[in-house]
């Protein structure tokens, strides 16, 4: 359906209106209008400073500051002495981190704020911080990134499988990194899976794309009856052997092989897609549901889990995974319409949502093979 006319009009002069000086400082003064040009106002500056923001966060990330605290407030004298940093950059750190809510100050000390006590022992958020350093580098340079003239590909040379012909000839060396950034992702969002979706109706779980076998490890914990099996680069499943078996779960069986080549294991009624197709673009995704509807039995079920495109209050997290991909090098986010219709396009019926309790980072659909 075309847009009408008299839409865009009223866009145009919305927007002339907005640009105006004059009214600017109008709305800054008018006391119905004040609040929300004071919004917009912040709004604009938080994402001028943003990069610095995060690289407040990074430094307290780097220097323990949330573990430090964790055992009640330090003076400055006492977060200099432990974070080998002279008095001066110990309280602008701690001021920056106290105005981003970090911190927060306890009398004449520091102390953890709201934000910053979701820290304290959380390796997951950490490594993701440590692992944006490659974003920032791509990012240097937006435009030449959306043009496809950067000369840097950090975060593409980071996912190995991305841009390598055969992934399966992989070595150890080359899955290490991103295997640890995912496992430490993938515990923050395991627990939203489970508490959405019963797994203990089923007989056997594979997981593909499973990584170290975070996720199957978690599984377990909840349903231990559950049969388990996990298929992902051989270099990867080489991980995953020695976690599980160091976890007690040495009757899992891993499977190594490509995707998008070879046949996934049979055997399971469930397969497990965490985070696995917004990686990929439309093509490679084809070929994994395809692959999954080979080896379900009839009436199995597919669960795909991972942030969608279309999630009200999720779209500052939409434009974070729009460029993170893009710098990766292949992948999108997706609308659950668009899901549902590649699992339908593939023999997938039934597709329904499993209520997560955080939306904004994963939703999930499941289906059962026709």
């Amino acid at each position: 359906m075309e847009r009408p006319r008299w839409r865009d009009r009223w866009l145009t002069q919305r927007n002339r209106l907005l640009a105006s000086r004059r009214f600017q400082r109008w709305a800054s003064a008018f006391p119905l209008t004040r609040p929300i040009a004071r919004r917009d106002e912040r709004a604009l500056f938080d994402l001028t400073a943003g990069f610095v923001f995060s690289q407040i966060f990074v430094a307290c990330a780097r220097l323990r500051l949330f573990d430090l605290l964790a055992d009640g407030p330090l003076s400055i004298s006492e977060i200099a002495s432990r974070t080998a940093l002279s008095e001066p950059a110990a309280a602008r750190l701690a001021d920056a981190a106290t105005s981003l809510r970090l911190l927060q100050r306890a009398g004449g000390k520091y102390a953890l704020g709201r934000l910053g006590a979701v820290m304290v022992g959380n390796a997951g958020i950490a490594a993701l911080l440590e692992h944006h350093s490659a974003l920032y580098e791509d990012l240097t340079d937006p435009v030449a990134m959306l043009r496809a003239e950067s000369a840097s590909n950090s975060l593409a040379d980071y996912w190995g499988y991305g841009k390598a012909q055969r992934p399966s000839e992989l070595a150890s060396a080359d899955v290490t990194g991103y295997s640890d950034v995912m496992s430490a992702s993938q515990s923050l969002l395991a627990d939203e899976v489970l508490d959405a979706y019963r797994f203990d109706q089923h007989r056997c779980l594979l997981d593909v794309g499973g990584g170290d076998g975070t996720f199957i490890d978690r599984v377990a914990q909840r349903a231990p009856q559950l049969q388990l099996m996990l298929f992902d680069l051989p270099a990867v499943v080489a991980l995953a052997r020695q976690r599980l078996d160091a976890a007690g779960l040495s009757g899992a069986q891993v499977f190594g092989g490509d995707f998008a080549r070879d046949a996934l294991p049979t055997g399971a009624d469930l397969i497990t897609l965490v985070r696995v197709l917004h990686d990929h673009g439309d093509e490679k995704v084809r070929v994994l549901l395809r692959a999954a509807h080979q080896a379900l039995p009839s009436g199995g079920t597919l669960l795909v889990a991972e942030p969608m495109a279309d999630t009200p209050g999720g779209e500052s997290i939409a434009a974070y995974f729009n460029f993170y991909f893009l710098a990766m090098g292949d992948g999108h986010l997706r609308s659950k319409r668009e899901l549902t219709r590649l699992m339908r396009s593939h023999g997938f019926v039934s597709v329904k949502e499993a209520r997560s309790a955080a939306p904004q980072h994963v939703r999930v659909l499941m289906a059962r093979r026709n």
